[in-house]
Parts: C-alpha cells; sequence; structure tokens
C-alpha cells in the first residue's frame, strides 16, 4: 500500500487506535452475549465509518472508498470481526441505494441515512435462494403507482436492527437471472415483520434475522436500477463486498497471528520458548506469508474497484484466498496454543469460530472458484 494517500493513512491509524482501546475490551462480551451492541455503533458512528462508500456530500471518501472501507474492516476485524461485519453490511445494503436510485430518492434517503444515523439491510438470502441468486422467489409485483413485495428473506444481517432494506424480488419470469429488481423498503412499512434471531456458531455479535414480507406496498419510485436488472446491480456490490469480506478475513488472521506469536516467544517447553522449536517456526513462517499474500491481493482488489476497473476476478480472488488463509491461521494458532488455544480464555477460540463464515458469505468459497476460473478462461478467449 505504498501508494496509499495520507487520508488514508489517518483513516487507518484512527480506526486502529479506536479498535484496540474501545473495541477490543468488549470483544469477549460480545460474542458470548451473541446481541448486537448499541455502543460499538454509536463508535462508528463517530468515527465516520458507517458511510465512507457514500458520495462525500453524505459523509463518503472523496475517493478510494473501496479501499477506505478494507481499511476500516480490517483493523476493526484485528479485534471484533462482529462489528467489523456492521460496516461491510451497511455498504452492501447502501450499494443499490447509492448505484441504483433516482436522484432525488438517492439524495433525501443518504442525507436520512447519515442525519438520523439509521442502519441499511440487505434482503437477498432465501430459504432456498443462497448462492443461486436466480432461485429468489420473493416477488414485487406492479399495481398502479405501487409495487406489492411478498416474500421471505433469511440470514438478513443487521435485519432486526436496520431501519432500511435493499431487497431483492422478482418482477417478471418464473426464475433465472432475468426479471430481478431493487427495491427501497422502509422497516416500519405494514407487511414487513422480523422473524427468527439466529444463534450462530461465529461473528455473534452481529444481528442475523429473518425478514417476512406480507403484501408489503412500495412507491413505484423506490425501484432501485431498472426492473429487471437488479442481478447485474448485485454482481456490482460484490465487486466491492468481496475485498471488504477479503479484509475481514484478513484482519481475523492478523489478530490470531499476534496472539499465537506472542504466546509462542513466552511459553517455553523443554527449556526453551516454544518459537525456538523448528515445526513452531515454520507455522509462524507461513502465516506470515498468507497474511502478505492476503493483504495484496485484498488492496489490489479494492484500487481496482477505486478506478473504475473491472476487479471481478481478483474480488473473488481476494476473498477466497484471504478467508481460505484466516482459517488455515486460526486453526494453526490454536494448535500453537495447544489446551489454552482450546478455551474461550484466549481470543483465538473465537477468531476461529470468526473465521469460518468469510468461507460463507458473500458467496461462498466454492462459487468463488467458479466465478476465477470463469473470468481466466474468458481471458484466454
Amino acid at each position: 500500500m505504498s501508494d496509499v494517500t495520507e487520508e488514508l493513512r489517518i483513516l487507518r491509524e484512527t480506526v486502529h487506535r479506536a479498535a484496540r482501546d474501545r473495541i477490543a475490551p468488549l470483544a469477549e462480551a460480545i460474542d458470548r452475549e451473541g446481541v448486537f451492541n448499541r455502543e460499538v455503533e454509536a463508535l462508528c458512528w463517530d468515527l465516520g465509518v458507517l458511510t465512507l462508500t457514500y458520495p462525500p456530500e453524505f459523509g463518503g471518501m472523496e475517493s478510494g472508498r473501496g479501499t477506505a472501507l478494507a481499511i476500516a474492516v480490517e483493523e476493526i476485524a484485528k479485534y471484533c470481526a462482529a462489528s467489523a461485519l456492521l460496516l461491510i453490511i451497511q455498504a452492501v445494503g447502501s450499494f443499490p441505494i447509492v448505484h441504483g436510485a433516482a436522484p432525488d430518492l438517492r439524495n433525501r434517503t443518504l442525507a436520512r441515512i447519515a442525519e438520523e444515523k439509521l442502519l441499511v439491510g440487505y434482503l437477498v438470502t432465501e430459504p432456498g435462494a443462497g448462492s443461486d441468486v436466480a432461485a429468489i422467489s420473493t416477488t414485487a409485483v406492479r399495481d398502479g403507482n405501487e409495487y406489492v413485495i411478498t416474500g421471505r428473506k433469511c440470514f438478513a444481517t443487521n435485519g432486526g436492527v436496520a431501519s432500511l432494506y435493499s431487497v431483492l424480488a422478482r418482477t417478471a419470469g418464473q426464475g433465472g437471472h432475468e426479471g430481478l429488481s431493487f427495491f427501497l423498503v422502509e422497516r416500519d412499512k405494514p407487511g414487513v415483520s422480523i422473524g427468527r434471531t439466529e444463534s450462530k456458531l461465529g461473528q455473534r455479535g452481529s444481528n442475523t434475522t429473518e425478514v417476512f414480507l406480507d403484501e408489503v406496498r412500495v412507491p413505484a419510485g423506490n425501484l432501485l436500477g431498472e426492473e429487471g436488472r437488479g442481478f447485474l446491480l448485485a454482481m456490482k456490490d460484490f465487486d466491492m463486498s468481496r475485498p471488504a469480506i477479503g479484509a475481514q478475513a484478513l484482519g481475523i488472521a492478523e489478530g490470531a497471528f499476534q496472539v499465537m506469536v506472542r504466546y509462542a516467544k513466552e511459553r517455553k517447553t523443554f527449556g526453551q520458548p516454544i518459537a525456538e522449536h523448528q515445526m513452531i517456526r515454520a507455522i509462524i513462517a507461513d502465516s506470515a506469508t498468507l497474511i502478505e499474500a492476503s493483504r495484496g491481493l485484498v488492496y489490489r482488489a479494492a484500487a481496482l474497484y477505486d478506478q473504475g476497473a473491472d476487479n471481478t476476478k481478483l474480488s473473488s480472488m481476494a476473498k477466497c484466498f484471504a478467508s481460505d488463509s484466516a482459517m488455515k491461521i486460526t486453526t494453526d494458532a490454536i494448535q500453537v496454543l495447544g489446551g489454552y488455544g482450546y478455551m474461550k480464555d484466549f481470543a483465538v477460540e473465537r477468531m476461529f469460530r470468526d473465521a469460518k463464515l468469510t468461507q460463507i458469505f458473500e458467496g461462498t468459497n466454492q462459487i468463488q472458484r467458479l466465478v476465477i476460473a470463469r473470468q481466466v478462461l474468458k481471458e484466454f478467449g
């Protein structure tokens, strides 16, 4: 990141200090209680990191927005992955509004989000439609000057705490990528209800719920982007979000690595620190290498996004490689700590659980490999 701007350097330093001093002390309790933490949310608003990807007049960066998001996510994820996810889903949920809403709706909505400090949810996944977005069955039927939206969404991050949702629904056809459209839906609309709040393996402080949409009426002007082109808008959203997921995985890996190395230097066996043992050194070397390689992919993908260049392949590579690396590094960190690593007294146990999700959401790593291969084959004609 030698070409990073002074603005981005300041952002990294500011977020790092806040995460270390104010979020890290809360991380264990956030995980144990599995409840969304409003104190962390308030801090994120104060830091300005929940609007990084917005236009500058609404609290966003002048430039380098994808890189800024990755930086903030990485620094927070070193201490609390669930808190870092708050930034990602705010950016993901806002993307269809920023890039799809008509100018008047966009300006009014973004101003309201920034002024009233509103969270945004992203309602895409359904019980029968996860990685297969084309299988979405939620419908949006035009009725005069309104759309009537009906369906069930699951695994909705921020589902129970958001005030606004970007909802992907079917406006035409019985299946396939064609005929999907995004809509802006307010939480307090009649017909919107929150279902089960999920109890998760990791990233437990992130709110994840079902959201039911029962004949929810929204103005036709709440259509985000062109009707029937919602799938393409979702794919563009991935180009921003996948490097951010990679940054979250990178932060988790760095946090576990720091614990592992400190422990290896302090813990003694057979009369010497375990860091002096060849096998432990191999783990440290491999982990450090994976972290640097992850960083290179993440920030290269984010830079391409900021330049407006095609980053689909690099985004999938960054997300896939960094998350696989985080899973390996957190697993190895537990191994280095031995029995202590298996106990909740040490943060690596939590980081191990948190890392797993990065291999699953925003497209499983199996899907990422399909995307990467398709892009490579396309490059070869």
